[in-house]
């Protein structure tokens, strides 16, 4: 009797877990999705992702948690809270943010975590009470998040500057990232790690460069200098622990994959 793989619940279906479904459903592992409005989910129903309101019925008990939801205001975060307590995850997979390391410029699996800003400590905070929950929490602080349809090549093609601090930012293409959260959802690693891709680069020289690549021009503004304000991450350590290898190592790669893949969704 072959036996069906453990079943995956992710809270919240974005921009990143969106792919991780996709990933789990094509290994037949049963995904559920815990979401505000499941309407808006038909795509993925349709495609076997079972889709629930963000309450505790029929949604798997003591299974792998995969948590992106971002702190939120209350009395919505108090909810999230008391759903993950309600369906007592066995392992929780936290998609957390670089932005805990506050203002430290040079980042790795063995930086201290110092928020100086609300969001910062909103984070640490979620990240102190999941681990405090009691299940095996594996926390991954993504530096920022680009793909097909987000990013500083989507700003352009607006007619936009990027946002950013500028110096050296950190990024993580989305495929990369749920790569690594389903070979997290298999492991029994611990703890908190920084995820980011291995070429920071400041806002500016990915701008020029996808506006090169594009053949498009610089919004108006581009070429302002940036005050030295953002993070080089080191994120190659849990990437050797979970044994995954990054498949766009640079926004060089990243960007051009991105443009690919939206290319194919237009046609």
């Amino acid at each position: 009797m072959i036996e069906m793989p453990d079943p995956v619940v992710i809270l919240g279906l974005g921009f990143t877990t969106q792919r991780l479904a996709r990933r789990l459903l094509k290994s037949a592992v049963p995904v559920y999705a815990a979401v505000r409005g499941p309407e808006r989910f038909a795509e993925f129903a349709a495609l076997g992702v079972q889709i629930r309101a963000l309450k505790p019925d029929n949604i798997p008990k003591s299974a792998v948690l995969v948590h992106s939801v971002p702190p939120l205001p209350e009395p919505e975060q108090s909810g999230i809270r008391a759903l993950v307590r309600e369906i007592s995850p066995r392992r929780i997979i936290y998609i957390s943010s670089t932005g805990v390391y506050g203002a430290q410029t040079h980042v790795s699996e063995a930086s201290p975590v110092t928020p100086n800003d609300e969001k910062g400590r909103a984070r640490m905070d979620e990240e102190e009470w999941l681990a405090a929950t009691g299940a095996s929490t594996l926390i991954l602080r993504s530096a920022a998040i680009y793909g097909p349809g987000r990013g500083i090549h989507v700003r352009l093609r607006e007619n936009k500057l990027p946002r950013g601090a500028g110096g050296f930012v950190s990024r993580i293409h989305a495929e990369d990232l749920a790569a690594m959260l389903e070979a997290g959802i298999e492991s029994r690693i611990e703890g908190a790690w920084p995820v980011a891709d291995d070429h920071p680069a400041a806002s500016e020289e990915v701008a020029e460069w996808c506006a090169k690549f594009m053949g498009i021009p610089l919004p108006d503004g581009a070429g302002r200098t940036y005050p030295v304000a953002g993070r080089h991450v080191d994120g190659r350590k849990i990437r050797e622990l979970l044994g995954v290898q990054l498949r766009y190592g640079s926004y060089q790669t990243g960007i051009p994959a991105s443009l690919t893949e939206e290319s194919a969704k237009a046609h």
